[in-house]
């Protein structure tokens, strides 16, 4: 992932597949400029245990999937409050929903600019 296109493509891709799995308000914060250790934030949650898993389990297959690496590291699984996962270049937060209101990361980075990124099948249009 030294392709900075790729690494932004990879990170896209993983917002979007959590957006696939229904999570809320999937977020990417471009943090590279003022965090020496990850480019990007992807932040997103679930409204319960089985909905975070299921989130974290999906993002991880499938950027394996499209040739991106597993995850250097993986912490929180056990309790799905709030799943870190640390592929190098980017974080992925999957947050419960009650963990996401009181940590508050986006309020955190709210100085950062914010990436644009789309669904990975366009949503139906309502009447």
């Amino acid at each position: 992932m030294t392709n900075p296109d790729d690494l932004l493509d990879l990170v896209r891709h993983a917002a979007a597949v959590a957006d696939g799995k229904k999570a809320t308000d999937p977020v990417i914060i471009d943090v590279g400029d003022v965090f020496s250790v990850s480019d990007y934030f992807v932040v997103v949650s679930g409204s319960n245990a089985r909905q975070v898993a299921a989130i974290v389990e999906a993002v991880e297959l499938e950027i394996r999937r499209v040739g991106g690496p597993s995850p250097i590291r993986v912490e929180g699984a056990e309790s799905c409050e709030w799943v870190l996962m640390d592929y190098g270049p980017f974080v992925m937060h999957v947050f419960r929903q009650e963990q996401r209101d009181f940590y508050q990361l986006e309020r955190l980075w709210g100085d950062r600019p914010r990436v644009p990124w789309r669904p990975l099948t366009p949503q139906p249009e309502t009447a």
